[in-house]
């Protein structure tokens, strides 16, 4: 992988991670149509370091406060009643179905998981599933004729059962075209979350696995294409473009739509879908390379 390569790579990883289009299937789709070699699942789980950096800033308040009440609850009952240390138990049960999932379908996600063709369709499919979310979201937000607004629940108002639900959302991006935060966001707002509260969990849920999942890879940096110097390097990018985006992304759900992003995801599966069919792009373009 050249210099060049990890910049644009680290680029599309900083703009894709907090957004709900896929950045593991964005990095794949980069490197097919420019002709470069895929970059990889030990690529795209370090790379995500760097977003998962720009995360913990973002929130660091939020998370100083959690895990505070989160060790506090370990050796005070009357602490784990606290909402804040309900939220850090709860991250970690909504961890769980990723955990146990990533590692048993490892072969899987660095294999079959990144056809072009798979790719095309979870894009499709999970923007639809997005679209709806969205659009039962808006009709509670604004009523209508002969309907009133009706209440959307809140990060308090989250427990064990949604909490793994969030978790089993979130595995689900384990296939690329999937997205992390689409999968989640779409999960809590079917269940009746507001797009604030449904983003804010999603993005602390993501911290455990995006860590555990680029540390348990870092031993394959070094193997293939993929060297420790552009892998950095490409963190580094990341982190500073994920750092701006999550900070937009963050006051664009307070007021608008998910519905562009449902549009852009049905298209680009559409045109992925057409250029496979016609012969034009190889389903499996760039994994030779590693």
């Amino acid at each position: 992988m050249s210099w060049f390569e990890s910049f644009v790579l680290g680029l599309v990883q900083g703009l894709t991670e907090f957004l709900p289009i896929s950045s593991s299937a964005h990095l794949r789709l980069t490197a097919a149509f420019a002709g470069w070699h895929d970059p990889g699942a030990a690529f795209t789980a370090i790379s995500q370091i760097g977003t998962e950096a720009a995360v913990l800033i973002y929130f660091r308040k939020d998370i100083a406060r959690i895990l505070s009440a989160w060790f506090r609850s370990l050796t005070d009952k009357a602490m784990r009643s606290d909402h804040d240390a309900q939220v850090g138990w709860l991250v970690i049960v909504g961890s769980i179905p990723i955990g146990v999932l990533g590692i048993t379908l490892k072969d899987q996600i660095e294999g079959p998981f990144r056809d072009l063709r798979l790719i095309a369709t979870t894009l499709i499919v999970m923007g639809i599933v997005l679209g709806v979310a969205d659009r039962l979201a808006a009709r509670d937000e604004s009523g209508g004729k002969h309907r009133v607004v009706k209440e959307r629940k809140t990060l308090k108002d989250l427990g064990v059962r949604d909490g793994l639900i969030y978790g089993f959302c979130q595995a689900m991006a384990l296939v690329p075209g999937v997205s992390r935060s689409g999968a989640t966001i779409s999960g809590g707002l079917l269940m009746g979350y507001t797009r604030e509260a449904a983003a804010r969990y999603s993005f602390l849920l993501a911290i455990p696995a995006v860590l555990a999942s680029g540390a348990y890879e870092l031993k394959d940096v070094g193997q293939g294409h993929v060297s420790w110097g552009p892998t950095i390097f490409a963190t580094l990018v990341a982190f500073a473009v994920g750092y701006a985006v999550i900070a937009w992304f963050m006051k664009f759900i307070t007021t608008k739509s998910f519905m562009p992003f449902v549009v852009y995801r049905i298209l680009l599966g559409i045109v992925i879908l057409v250029l496979v069919s016609t012969g034009a792009l190889s389903p499996h373009a760039g994994e030779s390379g590693g």
